[in-house]
């Protein structure tokens, strides 16, 4: 990957010649969000411009062809490229929204069909449980299931825009300032009042209305990778096996409705006890901070 970042910066020809091939192509997308971010961070906006916007026909090309993917996450990565991370992964939040308010006009009868099927599996998927709703809960349970379908559809963008920022900064610190994206990443970890914030938005945003059901999985995102920044920082500081972070990822792909939750929860805990500050606190009071 360092290669393909070298090839990016190496002029404006070669960074045009990535942001719009990836572009252009299906599936590729989160890789012309990245170079498109690589190049901004590096070159800023005055200079970046005349690249981006080459990189911007593909995406609304493929835009006018029923498929917004390309162009939301192209633009909600560059949107987000100059922010601090805790401010990335609040913003990533107002970004989902507009992400699942652009997919409900779009896929909005797709998703409905989806809604419909998943309406008629519910009394299996539930059991007995779902014998027992009365009908008013039964109803507020259906009416739930398609915002929250297009909520998760829009946390996926929300999640590959940070991934593509995330290997764009990457790209970024290892050809001018390596380590440093390790470090930054590492300290990552949510003030309390946004992390209850954000808990607050996943717990009520179903009871503000259908369709603010979305929020649930947009507000866990921001969280998740919290917790894999937690538990990256613990590896570093030697708390941890680097063994950890392999079964971690492998249990991601394998079993992400357990490891998701998981890391959520950890980020929450590790928001109100701090982990990492207090190990370091406790490693430099001690004699080991060269005054022993």
């Amino acid at each position: 990957m360092r290669a393909l970042a070298e090839f990016i910066m190496r002029g404006r020809m070669q960074a045009t010649l990535v942001v719009v091939v990836s572009a252009a192509l299906p599936l590729l997308f989160w890789l012309s969000a990245a170079a498109g971010s690589l190049v901004l961070l590096r070159r800023g906006w005055s200079d970046a411009a005349g690249i981006l916007a080459w990189a911007l026909l593909p995406a609304v090309g493929w835009w006018y062809f029923g498929e917004p993917r390309a162009l939301l996450v192209l633009l909600g990565a560059l949107g987000l490229a100059f922010s601090s991370w805790n401010r990335v992964l609040l913003c990533s939040v107002a970004l989902g929204l507009v992400y699942g308010l652009v997919l409900g006009a779009v896929f909005r009868e797709p998703i409905e069909t989806i809604a419909l099927e998943l309406q008629k599996l519910m009394p299996q998927m539930l059991d007995g449980v779902h014998q027992q709703l009365s009908v008013d809960e039964r109803a507020r349970l259906d009416s739930l299931i398609a915002p929250v379908l297009t909520g998760l559809i829009a946390a996926l963008l929300q999640i590959v825009s940070l991934l593509s920022l995330i290997l764009g900064r990457y790209w970024q610190a290892q050809l001018y300032n390596p380590g440093g994206f390790g470090r930054e990443f590492r300290a990552l970890r949510l003030p309390t009042p946004l992390a209850m914030l954000l808990l607050v938005g996943m717990l009520l945003g179903p009871n503000l209305g259908p369709q603010m059901a979305m929020l649930t999985p947009l507000c866990s995102a921001p969280l998740a990778f919290a917790g894999i920044a937690l538990l990256h920082g613990l590896v570093a500081q030697g708390r941890m096996a680097k063994f950890w972070l392999v079964g971690l990822y492998i249990t991601l792909l394998l079993f992400l409705q357990l490891t998701y939750p998981l890391l959520v929860v950890l980020a929450i805990v590790d928001s109100l006890f701090d982990f990492r500050g207090r190990f370091e606190r406790k490693q430099g009071s001690g004699p080991a901070n060269g005054e022993g």
